[in-house]
């Protein structure tokens, strides 16, 4: 456990955080996407099924999520475990999500999260993480934490909108 300067405390989440887990994801992602997805599809994004989805991967141990808390709820999320990627080497890693509650940002939140999750990469272990190429907020906020783009870009389809996303590296 983290206690943060600004009394957010971040912890290791477990399967009684998915329910909150699932609302900060979806709230997030309708704050953030509006202008990339579709309203209908985001309007569509049920908590219910998100959190069945969070219960899952709490439950299999596979990879590391974080929760930071503070005003006696959770505020955000960070995710991460085995790089995915088919070009990584045994032993990289992949940041797979950081949300917040839209109600955090400008806190500090995401970057104390950032700050926790890379306190615990071991030392020369690259991370990468992928983001949507127009993100400028999220390009920003990685690459003051050290990410880098790498030149690595994939297509993919969301909601029947085709996203361009990005892979950033820390080495």
């Amino acid at each position: 456990m983290v206690q943060t300067d600004n009394d957010v405390v971040i912890r290791s989440a477990d399967v009684s955080d998915a329910a909150s887990i699932a609302r900060v994801h979806l709230i997030s992602w309708k704050s953030a996407y509006t202008s990339i997805l579709p309203a209908e599809y985001l309007d569509s994004l049920d908590v219910g099924e998100r959190t069945s989805q969070w219960q899952q991967i709490l439950a299999s141990g596979r990879g590391t999520t974080l929760v930071a808390e503070g005003d006696e709820r959770v505020l955000g999320f960070a995710s991460y475990g085995p790089s995915r990627d088919e070009d990584a080497e045994d032993g990289d890693l992949e940041l797979y999500a950081i949300y917040l509650d839209p109600e955090a940002w400008g806190r500090g939140v995401a970057r104390d999260l950032m700050r926790t999750v890379l306190a615990e990469v071991p030392a020369g272990v690259p991370m990468s993480l992928w983001v949507l190429a127009n993100n400028e907020h999220a390009h920003h906020f990685y690459r003051r934490h050290g990410f880098q783009l790498d030149g690595v870009e994939r297509m993919d389809d969301i909601a029947d909108t085709p996203v361009t996303e990005v892979r950033f590296r820390r080495d």
